[in-house]
């Protein structure tokens, strides 16, 4: 039962990631990386495909050897850090939304950008 479980999980956080591709504010890698946790403890197949996968097994393999990023996906999540940041000025976003919003985001950009380049 858990098995299936952790596979829908699993399932559930590779749909998040492909959302996140689109959706600026929505992390990719974090839930790719839950996605493989899931997968190893639930099919051997599913976490063996993530792994392999073209586009989301680099990712997480640089993850899982050494905890780096690769520079093209740092530059990606700044871009779109950016980009959210200024819709939010766009839309007239409230004083203390924009306070927030801008630590919040310095706070991932540091983490992004302190991590090693993969």
């Amino acid at each position: 039962m858990m098995r299936y479980l952790f596979a829908g999980l699993g399932l559930l956080c590779v749909a998040l990631a492909v959302v996140g591709i689109v959706l600026p504010l929505l992390p990719t890698v974090p839930f790719l990386l839950l996605a493989a946790f899931f997968f190893a403890q639930s099919s051997e197949r599913l976490h063996n495909w993530i792994l392999e996968h073209n586009i989301f097994g680099p990712m997480i393999s640089d993850w899982q050897s050494s905890g780096s990023i690769r520079p093209r996906a740092k530059k990606a999540a700044t871009l779109s850090i950016a980009a959210v940041f200024g819709l939010s000025l766009i839309l007239g976003a409230p004083t203390t939304v924009l306070i927030i919003q801008s630590v919040v985001l310095s706070c991932v950009l540091i983490f992004i950008w302190t991590r090693p380049n993969g």
